[in-house]
């Protein structure tokens, strides 16, 4: 069975989801926003920062 099939056999069952965003101190709906707002949202980069190691962090104490 494909993805689509599967999809469209629950199709009942499925309830949209809300996104939402932080957006200077406080969190709001992207349904809420203006579709230049909605643009801009799209063209975010995402990214992960590593974790400080302790020991890295040592290291720059005791310079």
């Amino acid at each position: 069975m494909t993805n689509e099939e599967i999809l469209a056999q629950c199709a009942d069952e499925r309830q949209p989801v809300e996104c939402w965003t932080r957006v200077m101190g406080y969190f709001r709906p992207l349904s809420q926003f203006n579709k230049g707002k909605q643009s801009e949202f799209a063209e975010r980069k995402w990214f992960v920062e590593d974790k400080a190691c302790p020991c890295s962090m040592q290291k720059v104490v005791n310079e």
